[in-house]
């Protein structure tokens, strides 16, 4: 639609389906008034997701006009071009982008849905960042006989200033990192709307089966958004206007990117709540869990953030050792809150609880790196991940988390102190903007009436063992122990689709020793005799071997036979929580 708003903006935006076959955006950028060497790029990364991943490789057919005249660019590096343009004229650019990564960091154009984040579609037109961005987004026509558009409506927390009633038209960004983060989702959507704080929040869906318990999904959802806005500060004080979740739904897949006033999220099918299931499934527990997640981060990341993102840089990593913070205390209390607001009760938190802390205990990585090293490094180590990462580094999700339960617990320790105070302290302290370690470090000695800098010396940069056991049992959590699995008192990560091919060999256990190796295929076991036994699973080895025993491992490693000796396991153990003292557990808990 054509806008009828007077031209009040510097920077006009439009984007259309160029061709949905091809999954072409295309995009039309309008500068009121360009600099004589007017440079303008497409950033590299997208904030939340700690990764350069060269949005810029998807554009194409990039022009400069400047009325009916063509305008000189120069490409000046991977993702910038400078324009000569004319300044008292304005300028036009045009471009198209490749749009078909269904993750929720990039841009996403098919048959059902269209989705994209401005950080992949959007020049940024240096010197003018901070000045108003108006989105033009039209409604789709469909061609002759074709009716792929029809039922389409859109989906942004951006502010609209002259939309229609599918949500097409025009919105306006404060400035560009506000677009950045405000993605927008077209398509086939299913949407319902609650209020929570006084706040309308919509949440929309696409791609979900027709049989999905969208009452369910919708009610779980506002009494997450209800507990979290009463943790933070109440009703009193609404941290935004409206907020909307954009959920996509796939065969598999699992997800989610916070923003400002928005988040977008992936899940499976299997995962959401089915009509007439009485039982909650794991997927939705954990569906659950992640729309937990990425809402705690409108408070937790997007306005209390490090002190490195007071500013974003959208050429180049931006570092901060505080990860273990933003993401593994999120990680914390998104399941902790979703027992806060009943979906969840004491021994289905603790089940939870249980498979982070049993993660943890089967890195070896958690020896070799910090927290805080591990969010220094997420640019190069986390988000790029190979057969050795277990090795060598730990999650700043699951260990941070861990670290956020035992200072929690340790606070709790004979009084009324704990981690809820010194994140609501750290809140108003920092007046919902950027936040050090040590102003962290202040608040918990506040609450506790102590220096507490020991603990984070040896838990978030040091390199050893967390006091779980000890501060578990201290709440009323009894510490199990269960038989481990043979794949992990073997040292192994493996995949058994066809046949048991090696995927990750973990140090120090037998599998290390035997010396097996990434990309094996593990054909078989000859025991002491000589007689042999074909494998295709590795739970095989229980029929064949005994603990202790000597054998050979028979292996196909780059088209050769290998012979391994290979000492099997014995026993050992994982840990399972469960409630020992009630009382002391909902204390904790409730």
């Amino acid at each position: 639609m054509a806008s009828t708003l007077p031209d009040l903006h510097h920077l006009r935006y439009r984007v259309e389906i160029a061709d949905l076959h091809s999954h072409l955006f295309r995009v039309t950028l309008t500068v009121a008034k360009p600099l004589a060497r007017q440079r303008v790029s497409l950033p590299v990364w997208i904030p939340g997701s700690y990764m350069v991943r060269e949005f810029s490789g998807q554009l194409q057919k990039l022009q400069a006009r400047q009325g009916r005249q063509e305008v000189a660019l120069t490409q000046l590096d991977k993702c910038t071009w400078q324009v000569d343009a004319k300044p008292t004229r304005p300028l036009t650019l045009s471009w198209e982008v490749y749009a078909n990564d269904p993750s929720v960091r990039t841009a996403m154009l098919g048959h059902e849905r269209g989705f994209f984040n401005a950080t992949s579609l959007c020049l940024r037109v240096e010197g003018q960042e901070s000045l108003p961005h108006r989105l033009d987004i039209p409604a789709p026509k469909s061609t002759k006989g074709s009716k792929s558009f029809k039922g389409w409506t859109l989906a942004t927390g951006l502010t609209p200033l002259d939309v229609d009633a599918q949500g097409f038209g025009v919105y306006q960004a404060g400035d560009y990192d506000e677009l950045a983060d405000c993605p927008v989702t077209l398509g086939a959507l299913w949407s319902g709307n609650f209020k929570a704080g006084g706040v309308m929040h919509r949440l929309v869906v696409s791609g979900a089966a027709p049989t999905f318990d969208s009452a369910q999904l919708l009610s779980d959802t506002q009494k997450i958004c209800e507990t979290q806005i009463r943790f933070w500060h109440g009703i009193k004080k609404p941290l935004f206007k409206h907020y909307v979740f954009m959920l996509h739904v796939v065969a598999d897949g699992y997800g989610g990117l916070e923003h400002r006033n928005s988040t977008a999220l992936i899940c499976s099918r299997r995962d959401l709540p089915m009509c007439g299931e009485a039982k909650v499934s794991e997927g939705y527990t954990t569906l659950r869990g992640l729309i937990s997640h990425e809402y705690f981060h409108a408070w937790n990341v997007k306005r209390l953030r490090p002190i490195e993102f007071a500013r974003y840089d959208y050429t180049r990593e931006n570092y901060t050792r505080l990860l273990w913070f933003f993401e593994g205390f999120t990680s914390y209390y998104d399941d902790l809150l979703l027992r806060r607001s009943g979906l969840l009760d004491n021994a289905g938190y603790l089940k939870l609880l249980n498979k982070t802390v049993n993660q943890v205990m089967q890195t070896p990585g958690r020896a070799v790196q910090s927290v805080a090293e591990a969010s220094f490094d997420a640019w190069v180590k986390y988000y790029r991940q190979h057969e050795n990462t277990p090795n060598a580094t730990v999650s700043y999700y699951t260990k941070g988390a861990l670290v956020a339960l035992c200072l929690d617990l340790t606070l709790r320790r004979g009084s009324q102190a704990s981690l809820d105070q010194v994140m609501r302290a750290l809140w108003h302290r920092c007046e919902a903007g950027p936040m050090s370690e040590q102003y962290f470090a202040e608040e918990l000695q506040a609450a506790s009436g102590r220096s507490m800098a020991p603990e984070l010396a040896a838990w978030v940069h040091g390199r050893g063992e967390l006091p779980l056991k000890s501060l578990l049992e201290e709440h009323g959590v009894a510490v199990l122990d269960d038989p481990s699995q043979l794949a992990q008192r073997l040292g192994l990560r493996c995949s058994e689709t066809a046949g048991v091919v090696v995927k990750t060999v973990l140090h120090g256990g037998p599998a290390h020793a035997a010396g097996l190796a990434t990309g094996d295929e593990w054909l078989g076991v000859e025991l002491p005799g000589g007689r042999g036994w074909r494998l295709q699973k590795i739970d095989d080895l229980n029929l064949y071997c005994l603990p202790g025993q000597q054998v050979t491992a028979l292996v196909a490693r780059d088209q050769q036979l290998l012979r391994l000796p290979l000492a099997m396991p014995g026993a050992s153990t994982t840990w399972r929580l469960a409630i020992r003292d009630a009382a002391a557990v909902e204390r904790w808990l409730a």
